[in-house]
Formats: C-alpha cells, structure tokens, sequence
C-alpha cells in the first residue's frame, strides 16, 4: 500500500483552523529531502520555509574553521525558517536534512502575508519558536555539563520523538558532527548503548530496542524540552 501524503502530517498544519489552512494548502509543494541536503546556509536570506513530516532536520551553529555542533532538531511538530516570520530574514545557523523523508515548502511571502493577519498561525509560530528557543538553551547547557553517554541517549530520543519509526539512518561521523564532538567517543558511546542493550548499530543503521532504558540513562536536559514542547505545543486550536 502506497504512502499517503497529506500536508497535516505536520503538526502546525494540522493544527490551523480550516479557513486559514485552505488558503495556504494550495500553495504547499511537497520536495523530498535527502540526507545531509542543506536548506539554508549560515547568512543565505530564506525563499521559502519547510514543514516537515516524516523528515528531521538539524538546526547547526558552524564555525569559521568549517566545526558546526547541532543546536536544535526540527521535524513534524514544526517549521524550518523561523527567521522569515521573525523578521530577520536571514540566520547565522545551517540546517541540514538528519533523517531523509518529506515536507512540505511554502514561499516565505506566503507565510509572511498569513502572519501578518494576527491569525492562528501567528499564535501557533510565536508558540512554536518559544519551544525551540528552550531546546537550542537546553542543548548549549546539555553540551557544557552532561557527559557524551548522556549527549547522545538526548539526541537519540528527541529524534524519535520526530519520527514515525525506532530506527535512524545516520553515521558515526554525522553524530560526532551533529554532536561537535571525536567520531572516537561517539563510537565509545553507541558501543555502551549496544552494550547493554539499549540499541542496536550496523552499517549507519541505529535501531532503538530500548527506549524506557534511553529514558532512565539519558539526563534532565530531554525531559525539560519535551515538557516544554507539551506545554506550549498541545496543537489544539486557538479560539
């Protein structure tokens, strides 16, 4: 059976009332996104912004010697391009595709246009960035305080939280990235995790086996977003 693609697999659209959500859907243009394909670059002004669905895309902070660390992940419960809406048209971070699926692209005047008419997109972004901002706080804190163990059973649960399945096609060397971190302790980490039986690792494939055990391994730094995300963004419509 084929998969069936709808727009309102993305949980801000699924979340519109119906008159705004049907003066924005003929505008939505479905693209598949592969992995480690860059939507935006650090300074490039945005054309367009993307709703996920099935994809995860990595919000990365890049320095001048080419180092870049994951500062937040995006996937159906939001948008790629808070800037467009924001007003500053333009980031110093890059997002790239963590995970390849699909999602759906929107040109940024649209988006901008339907904002402006304090609608419940409007209160649904401005929700939706506030969640984002506690992520990309609690990932610097994470990054500074937490052991690499703990780093990456955070990364690899919100990246569940993003996804339809338990298993994620990535390398070593793309985590140690996302990370900021050796490829030789990432390799010490997933080698505990698989250890014990947590996860399983074999050609780029991670398959989580036990996420309750992800759950009592990882630190404070993922409950905090995702009650937060769960405070913020229930997707019930505004009145």
């Amino acid at each position: 059976m084929a998969l069936q693609h709808d727009p309102r697999q993305n949980h801000l659209l699924a979340s519109l009332p119906r008159d705004e959500y049907e003066r924005l859907a003929p505008h939505l243009e479905r693209v598949e996104l592969t992995l480690g394909e860059s939507l935006v670059e650090s300074g490039m002004e945005m054309r367009h912004v993307y709703f996920p669905t099935d994809c995860i895309v990595s919000l990365l902070c890049v320095m001048e010697a080419g180092d870049s660390t994951e500062i937040a992940v995006v996937g159906a419960e939001g948008i790629v391009g808070i800037s467009l809406f924001m007003g500053g048209e333009t980031t110093p971070s890059r997002a790239v595709v963590q995970s390849a699926g699909s999602a759906y692209r929107l040109k940024g005047q649209l988006l901008k246009d339907e904002f402006d008419r304090a609608s419940a997109l409007q209160f649904l972004l401005l929700r939706y960035t506030q969640a984002l901002i506690t992520q990309m706080a609690q990932t610097a804190v994470c990054n500074r305080h937490h052991s690499l163990d703990q780093q990456l059973c955070r990364w690899l649960l919100l990246s569940l939280d993003r996804l339809p399945t338990n298993e994620l096609v990535m390398t070593q060397e793309l985590i140690a990235n996302m990370l900021g971190v050796r490829r030789e302790g990432v390799t010490e980490s997933a080698g505990k995790l698989q250890k014990v039986g947590l996860i399983s690792y074999h050609r780029g494939r991670i398959r989580v086996l036990d996420r309750p055990g992800l759950e009592a391994r990882v630190c404070e730094c993922y409950g905090v977003v995702k009650k937060e995300y769960d405070r913020l963004l229930s997707y019930q419509r505004p009145g």
